[in-house]
């Protein structure tokens, strides 16, 4: 039988289990990536293994997140992490050096590899024919000792690409479409896979922008074919050697089908406040901007820098616009140097920052009151830029550019009237530089890890008790970010190896009294709606709150990192039977879960909860291996019982 792309990948990497979809299944995981925001708290976790050595076949900590050093904390955890990487053998991303996604899919992608990154825009590296994953910061210390990593099979679905961008569309107007007809909870337990002869249109680059915002679909991830395109991106990185051909069989099948003819696209701009909320560019033209951001974390690579500097050349950005460019890594800025580009920014009146992530995880250029921001960024979630009640709107780098000049949200077609669309190609060869990367000892065995006073080890959890008697200490509705729960920004990232001083920020955007009233409750217990926890990857927004006492979270549904992070801290992730039964939990009502451990062991998927005196059926979609790390109280216990 025919196989799709995604089918061959995961067959090629199989442990445990069947490939039938929301079954278990354990795969193999060739690299695994960190960014220093989850990365502390997961080297922590590798720590408590007590391993000398990484047995991923690679494994790489970039310093992306962090960037700002207001005071000793993130210099601190800086140091621990170099220490650590040159400890435990792990290639190492200095600060500058660039975001994650684009040094890896640079220097250490290759086709058909699994990646598992504790970053949730990890699948950027679909643009290489990678499957990567996003996952918590434990699964990924899991897989940097060995372990293979287990989730629910994925669904796949097929997008057929037809056509050819015209001018002045992007690779970001294509995702933009895709959120636009399939939502935020569209790719929900599903792959989403590219295949048809419109591919073969698109760079590298242009599918690592596609794949990079699959992850605001709430997909498990992208994936690109391996064809020539992949090959020349490859070759211009002088990893030619890597590149194999990869492609869906002819007449596979797939679970779900969609098409786009690229050629009818235009451009298209997300309004606030989601990556969802998808109209294009010409229905909101005219309204003032007063901040471009173009790079971080998506549209950071030479081709989208490019496209910006040329489309600037001779113009310059209106006079009350804060013009704001984040290269993508260092070897962007040098091949960005190299064509002139440098220059051309700075004439036309852009700030030109270190290669990071930036504003795109609010650690700084956050907007001012009331002021309109567009940014190439992936996400728009309320108050992620730092700046409450925001007004953020995400856009392709031709439109930005567009309305950088112009000063008002502007379709960029309009700009053909005064040039022709610089139409720009990927080096066939790029300025090679790995200055920036610490690559691994041979032997480790004299260096000393650092670790500042902001280094505190990982909390100890109790095991699940026999009875659960909790209070309801917040009730929430639908569409719950990690935003919501465990802010970003240069306040609160600085804290990420410290839980007891990142705890008293959980929903400090939401209810600010939260920590306080958990604490009081004891065992507490979140009541929220659809799609709870979507958005990245970060763990600490189920390890904060469990380290404040919440030991369940009852939704009508939940994003699949964040359910699994919740089983690793040994949080119950039950689902409404009935969706309605929402309305019987109120904040302050008294939760009683009967013999939870015993329903637990015996495998009950349905798991009767008191409230105020009413029973209410709840669901628990776990798989056995699950049930066993909530027993235990967390999977990091589970994993010690094991050792031990």
């Amino acid at each position: 039988m025919p196989k799709n792309l995604t089918t061959k990948i995961l067959e090629a990497h199989l442990v445990e289990g069947e490939l039938v979809p929301e079954s278990e299944i354990s795969i193999r995981i060739d690299h695994t990536l960190l960014q220093d925001a989850t990365g502390t708290m997961a080297m922590l976790e590798f720590m408590a293994m007590e391993l000398p050595r990484v047995k991923a076949p690679l494994s790489a900590q970039y310093i992306d997140h962090n960037l700002l050093q207001t005071d000793y904390k993130n210099a601190d955890d800086h140091a621990f992490l170099i220490s650590a990487a040159m400890k435990f053998g792990v290639h190492l991303s200095k600060p500058g050096n660039g975001v994650s996604h684009q040094v890896h899919l640079e220097r250490f992608g290759a086709p058909g590899l699994t990646l598992l990154g504790a970053d949730s825009h990890s699948p950027t590296a679909a643009g290489l024919s990678v499957l990567a994953m996003g996952a918590g910061g434990l699964d990924v210390a899991l897989a940097m000792a060995g372990h293979p990593f287990s989730l629910p099979c994925p669904r796949v679905m097929g997008i057929k690409l037809t056509g050819q961008l015209p001018d002045w569309v992007s690779g970001k107007d294509v995702i933009l479409e895709i959120l636009r007809r399939h939502t935020v909870k569209g790719g929900v337990g599903k792959v989403i896979e590219y295949f048809g002869p419109g591919v073969a249109t698109l760079s590298a680059t242009d599918r690592a922008t596609i794949g990079n915002m699959g992850a605001e679909l709430g997909a498990t991830s992208s994936l690109f074919p391996s064809d020539e395109r992949t090959r020349e991106f490859l070759e211009s990185q002088g990893r030619g050697a890597c590149w194999k051909p990869l492609a869906a069989d002819e007449g596979a099948g797939y679970d779900e089908y969609d098409e786009i003819d690229l050629s009818c696209l235009e451009p298209l701009i997300a309004c606030p406040s989601s990556p969802d909320n998808v109209v294009r560019v010409s229905d909101v033209e005219g309204i003032r901007v007063d901040q471009v951001l173009v790079g971080s974390s998506v549209n950071s690579s030479f081709r989208d820098l490019m496209t910006v500097c040329r489309i600037l050349e001779g113009q310059h950005v209106a006079s009350h616009v804060s013009f704001h460019v984040n290269p993508g890594s260092r070897q962007v800025l040098e091949n960005v140097a190299e064509q002139g580009g440098i220059m051309t920014l700075l004439l036309a009146g852009a700030n030109i920052h270190q290669s990071g992530c930036l504003g795109c995880i609010g650690m700084g250029q956050a907007p001012g009151t009331n002021q309109i921001s567009l940014r190439t960024f992936p996400r728009n979630f309320p108050g992620r830029s730092g700046t409450k009640d925001d007004k953020v709107y995400l856009c392709s780098p031709e439109t930005a550019a567009a309305s950088g000049i112009f000063g008002v949200i502007t379709d960029p077609r309009k700009l053909a009237a005064i040039k022709p669309y610089p139409a720009v190609q990927n080096p066939a060869r790029y300025v090679l530089d790995d200055s920036g990367i610490i690559f691994p000892l041979d032997d480790s065995s004299t260096v000393t890890i650092k670790t500042g006073p902001n280094i505190v080890p990982f909390p100890i959890f109790d095991p699940l008790p026999e009875s659960l008697h909790a209070e309801v200490v917040i009730l929430l509705g639908d569409n719950i970010t990690t935003d919501h729960i465990m802010p970003a920004g240069n306040k609160v990232l600085p804290l990420r190896s410290n839980i007891p001083a990142i705890s008293v920020h959980v929903f400090e955007q939401v209810d600010p009294e939260f920590p306080a009233r958990a604490r009081a409750a004891g065992n507490g217990i979140i009541v929220a709606g659809e799609n709870y926890g979507q958005g990245s990857s970060r763990e600490h927004a189920a390890l904060a709150p469990r380290y404040l006492g919440i030991r369940a979270k009852i939704a009508k549904s939940f994003a699949r990192i964040h359910k699994a992070n919740l089983v690793n801290f040994g949080i119950l992730p039950l689902t409404f039977k009935d969706p309605s039964d929402h309305g019987h939990f109120m904040q302050g009502s008294s939760i009683s879960i009967p013999d939870v451990r015993l329903l637990i062991e015996s495998g009950a998927q349905e798991i009767p909860v008191q409230v105020d005196g009413k029973e209410v059926v709840t669901i628990l979609d776990v798989s056995q291996k699950q049930r066993k790390e909530l027993l235990a109280g967390g999977t990091l216990n589970h994993v010690r019982k094991q050792v031990t």
